[in-house]
């Protein structure tokens, strides 16, 4: 089998891609609207020693890329990795504000939510081999915003994909962390002899846990003595906001200096109990607990387990499951920073998903 040859757009600062670089895929094609954003990419593509992708960077609207001069290169491209007789997919997450439940709540008509619009209509009109679509669990269970993601499936069902989708969540793949996304995995018509092949896609694969035996341990609650908190052995350790920061080293990481320096509210933090989340703002992570989704926007603030502050942004890494040497810019600002992890699909997710696909491809597609 050739090259499985990837081509990843809302690329934010690459946590998707970096689980399909790692995962046998070749990541040939970036694009990033947000400038700083494409630059953190790239940056820490750099640091990690991964080369400059094939075809490059690109940092329009992803909407330019359905006509005009832009839609030429984009399929000469494609076409290119076809006559190699490499596979060809197309990965990304569309911004998903419209349909978070914490988001705006705009739905199909907001600015983001016409974004995942576009990207089915790219899909539809380049129809690459495969493709990933991620966005969060609202798209699913919002009974308005489900309407229109059936509508999404349909228009790909209907310009020649099989479809298969699942509501995952992070922890199933060992992330510290507490977080729904929806993943829809299509495979062109042209490639599949049978119709239901698409039955045998194993969603478990590279699952560590069931996410209802998670949830129901006798994790720590909240505890009120901010450095009277000890780990209770019988619980997955890994899963753990302590065990994540230990091992990527968060105090000697170079974003461990990067966190907000409150102008009020230091008392506020101070009294705040170890593993009280409970609040719309102003969470307290816990120790031996997993986090709740990251989620640093929208004035959603998570505190340090034992100090007064807020979380760095070498500790919101840990939490995403970034590798320890992965790294923002010092140049980039504070809000970006976190909006960008914030926005991330985490690291475990991603890798997760990119070997459970690549095991599918290699195993029914040979070209």
């Amino acid at each position: 089998m050739n090259n499985i040859s990837v081509f990843s757009f809302f690329s934010g600062s690459g946590f998707l891609d970096l689980g399909f670089e790692r995962s046998n895929f070749n990541l040939c094609f970036v694009n990033e609207i947000k400038p700083s954003f494409l630059e953190a990419y790239k940056y820490s593509r750099k640091k990690l020693g991964i080369e400059t992708p094939k075809y490059g960077y690109s940092n329009v609207s992803i909407e330019e890329y359905l006509s005009g001069d832009k839609y030429t290169l984009l399929s000469n491209c494609i076409q290119n990795e076809v006559d190699e007789k490499n596979f060809v997919g197309f990965i990304g997450g569309p911004p998903c504000p419209d349909f978070s439940i914490g988001g705006k709540n705009r739905g199909k008509h907001g600015d983001n939510g016409k974004l995942s619009g576009i990207y089915v209509d790219l899909i539809s009109k380049l129809k690459p081999d495969f493709f990933i679509f991620e966005n969060v669990k609202g798209l699913w269970r919002t009974k308005r915003h489900r309407e229109f993601y059936e509508e999404l499936k349909e228009r790909l069902y209907n310009s020649g994909f099989f479809l298969v989708d699942q509501l995952v969540n992070s922890i199933e793949f060992g992330v510290p962390q507490d977080r729904d996304r929806i993943i829809l995995f299509g495979v062109n018509s042209r490639l599949v002899a049978k119709p239901n092949l698409l039955e045998n896609f194993n969603w478990n694969f590279r699952k560590k846990y069931n996410k209802d035996t998670i949830f129901s341990l006798p994790w720590p609650g909240i505890n009120n003595h901010l450095n009277g908190s000890n780990t209770i052995e019988d619980l997955p350790k890994e899963l753990t906001v302590e065990y994540w920061f230990t091992k990527n080293k968060v105090d000697d990481h170079p974003n461990s200096v990067d966190q907000f320096t409150p102008r009020a509210g230091l008392e506020k933090f101070k009294i705040i109990a170890e593993g009280d989340v409970s609040k719309k703002s102003f969470k307290r992570l816990h120790r031996y607990r997993y986090s709740p989704t990251a989620c640093y926007g929208n004035n959603e603030v998570h505190l340090h387990p034992v100090l007064p502050r807020r979380i760095n942004v070498a500790e919101a890494l840990a939490i995403q499951s970034l590798p320890k040497d992965f790294e923002l810019p010092k140049e980039m600002t504070l809000t970006d920073k976190f909006k960008t992890i914030g926005n991330g699909v985490p690291y475990l997710l991603s890798k997760g998903i990119a070997e459970t696909v690549y095991l599918f491809i290699k195993q029914n597609f040979v070209r």
